[in-house]
């Protein structure tokens, strides 16, 4: 039966890689925030941000639903941030009887401040479209980010630096 597959993890933390790979080996559709936000806005919300962020995320599950119905695997790459996020997109698609995978990105601090200064570097000299990860970015990840028990994640994944 073709599902969700969830992917949990912070900015920078190897969630996209992933989907990438999971996306060939799976051969599902690759829903994410991010992508949709730099075609329609070049990343450039503002304050309006998280309020469009939210009624992206909204659209793509409620899309997801149908594409899964037509029989096609989903991947939904945006993070899941919070404990209540994962909670609500759980009972979602529990509610749909659809099955849900998570993955959960995890990477050590270390790896983490490199992938940061990679993406950095990157989105400096024009070669990714990603978010710049400025100490406003990070200083809202670390007050928001809730990192998941290994009991909440089918999958526990430590991906080297990108």
């Amino acid at each position: 039966m073709e599902k969700a597959h969830l992917l949990c993890g912070k900015i920078c933390s190897g969630k996209t890689t992933f989907a990438a790979k999971l996306k060939e080996r799976t051969r599902a559709v690759l829903l994410s925030c991010d992508e949709i936000t730099w075609q329609l806005f070049r990343n450039d919300l503002g304050e309006q941000h998280d309020e469009m962020t939210a009624s992206i995320q909204k659209y793509l599950l409620e899309k997801s639903v149908e594409i899964i119905q037509a029989g096609t695997d989903v991947i939904l790459d945006w993070g899941f941030w919070t404990t209540a996020e994962r909670c609500t997109v759980r009972e979602f698609f529990a509610r749909q009887s659809i099955p849900a995978e998570w993955y959960y990105m995890a990477v050590t601090p270390q790896v983490w401040e490199k992938n940061i200064a990679k993406q950095n570097a990157a989105v400096q000299a024009g070669k990714r479209h990603d978010y710049f990860v400025d100490e406003g970015l990070r200083r809202k990840l670390e007050r928001l980010f809730e990192e998941p028990g290994r009991e909440a994640m089918d999958h526990w994944i430590e991906l080297p630096s990108e």
